[in-house]
């Protein structure tokens, strides 16, 4: 029992802290929300930093070890690892992102890009007049648009007896055939 009271002491802050005091109360000085800070609260901040400090490079060391092939430095890799782990250290997953490569970002872009667009039928416009895309999986260009049939009397539906007209894009030149039973409105424009 006295041997661990005499390690615990050991172990304990001295006087002295290994981080500059003066560095630690200028960065104090440009926190807005503190007006004053006693030399004893600089004393205990640059003595929590260290055990910080400790502690994140004690679980980037845990994560080299756990390799296959162990290093003998720790790197930001490691410390990110570390972060993206450990329950404590969710708070630095903002400062210490882990690294993607470029060719990571582009495809994991790619895949939200397709996500994010929405899912239009055939014979839908979006409000910037794009249509649905074409069947070879080709959108239209932005700004095509597409004429509907005029009605015959002002009716609302197609004559009885008649089918319906298929709808023809004059920009493109091609033709949209209309689905079969389909009564869906359509928004007119032009």
């Amino acid at each position: 029992m006295a041997s661990n009271y005499q390690e615990s002491l050991a172990e304990e802050a001295t006087g002295q802290s290994v981080l500059p005091l003066s560095r630690i109360k200028k960065i104090i000085q440009l926190d807005e929300d503190i007006a004053q800070c006693s030399h004893n609260a600089t004393f205990l901040i640059a003595i929590a930093t260290e055990l910080f400090i400790q502690y994140i490079a004690e679980q980037g060391y845990n994560v080299v070890k756990s390799e296959r092939k162990p290093r003998k430095t720790i790197q930001y890799k490691d410390l990110a690892t570390a972060v993206s782990r450990i329950d404590n250290l969710e708070f630095l997953a903002d400062v210490i992102p882990k690294t993607t490569t470029y060719r990571q970002f582009k495809e994991k872009r790619a895949r939200e890009g397709a996500q994010d667009l929405p899912i239009i039928e055939k014979g839908q416009t979006t409000l910037n007049g794009a249509g649905a895309p074409v069947q070879n999986g080709a959108n239209n260009l932005p700004g095509d648009q597409i004429l509907l049939p005029s009605r015959i009397n002002g009716s609302n539906g197609p004559p009885s007896g008649e089918s319906p007209m298929p709808t023809v894009s004059m920009m493109l030149g091609h033709t949209v055939e209309p689905e079969v039973g389909s009564n869906k409105e359509v928004e007119m424009t032009g």
